[in-house]
């Protein structure tokens, strides 16, 4: 137990860590753009005076060290800055980012489901036909962009003009599952599996690879050759020890998955991140892509820090180093 506490410590004093490094590289790259605040802020008519008075007032002046050490304290207080609208980035993220989360945790669950029937039984059915077809399958929809097949569902499932399809083409307004739980998955159900299909073939080749090395270990000879059934050494032994190696593949699955959201939301017109960092880019806004993207990244990082934790939870192997 001591070991497994000190693991756990390390990875929560590396977080802090992680956290201001992502900041930071976001913060200086940002703080390249040619836009100018002042400018975006009051309209191409204002005199010089007045965009001076706004620059001083809104510390634009400032050297960057010092303009970065009051961001981190807005931040550390959840104050993400303000658009050149006069809008708090951090209202338009607390309404947009729960779109993303539950379009990619659903996306994933949906792969994950997928990948480790179709990961298990390849492993089962090893250099068979089952394996061939499941391998020609997640190779197929590893190489499919999540985009070009968001494009091909709308064509083929949605509700467009001379379609037969029953799912919206583009969301016009989101409806929350607590509001109306048919709608909502009606809405999500395209966009979700164009996230879940690219990953559950890359999910599928981990888990098939996992069970191969776990099948071929003495233990399960051992077993099956004491008398105790294969499927139930399977159930009980291989299959617990073979998912932990795709658990640690899961956290970077979640962080490109949420990237590929982003994309989606703006295809089928999901009013989440990617219609707020596409907002900020078309404005000019350079203090909405910045805290679009400084979300996104933390949220990457504190969602990988977690796998790791579960990570070091279910393997007993890396408890006792």
């Amino acid at each position: 137990m001591s070991n497994l506490i000190r693991l756990i410590g390390r990875r929560l004093v590396a977080l802090p860590v992680m956290v201001l490094g992502v900041t930071l590289l976001v913060f200086v790259v940002m703080s390249f753009s040619s836009a100018d605040p002042a400018r975006l802020a009051l309209g191409e008519a204002a005199t010089a005076d007045a965009l001076e008075q706004y620059r001083v007032a809104h510390h634009l002046n400032d050297p960057l060290l010092k303009r970065f050490w009051d961001y981190l304290l807005g931040l550390a207080h959840g104050d993400l800055g303000t658009s050149f609208t006069g809008v708090k980035i951090s209202d338009m993220v607390a309404g947009a980012f729960p779109i993303t989360l539950q379009l990619t945790f659903i996306g994933i669950f949906v792969a994950v489901i997928f990948a480790t029937i179709l990961g298990i039984i390849a492993a089962l059915y090893r250099d068979k036909w089952q394996d061939q077809v499941i391998r020609v399958i997640s190779i197929a929809c590893l190489a499919t962009p999540s985009f070009w097949l968001a494009l091909l569902l709308i064509q083929w499932f949605s509700d467009i003009p001379g379609g037969t399809g029953a799912f919206p083409a583009l969301v016009s307004e989101w409806v929350p599952f607590s509001e109306d739980p048919g709608t909502y998955l009606n809405q999500i159900f395209l966009p979700a599996l164009a996230i879940a299909v690219p990953n559950a073939g890359s999910l599928t080749r981990v888990v098939r690879t996992a069970m191969v090395e776990e099948l071929d270990r003495d233990y399960v000879r051992t077993a099956i050759g004491g008398g105790i059934p294969k499927n139930i050494v399977v159930a009980r032994n291989v299959l617990r020890n073979a998912l932990i190696t795709p658990l640690t593949v899961l956290g970077l699955r979640i962080g490109y998955a949420m990237g590929g959201a982003v994309v989606i939301e703006m295809i089928f017109n999901i009013k989440g991140m990617g219609q707020l960092i596409f907002q900020g880019i078309t404005r000019n806004d350079v203090n909405i892509v910045q805290g679009v993207s400084i979300t996104v990244a933390l949220a990457f990082i504190l969602i990988n820090i977690v796998v790791d934790m579960l990570y070091v939870l279910v393997n007993p192997r890396i408890r006792s180093i």
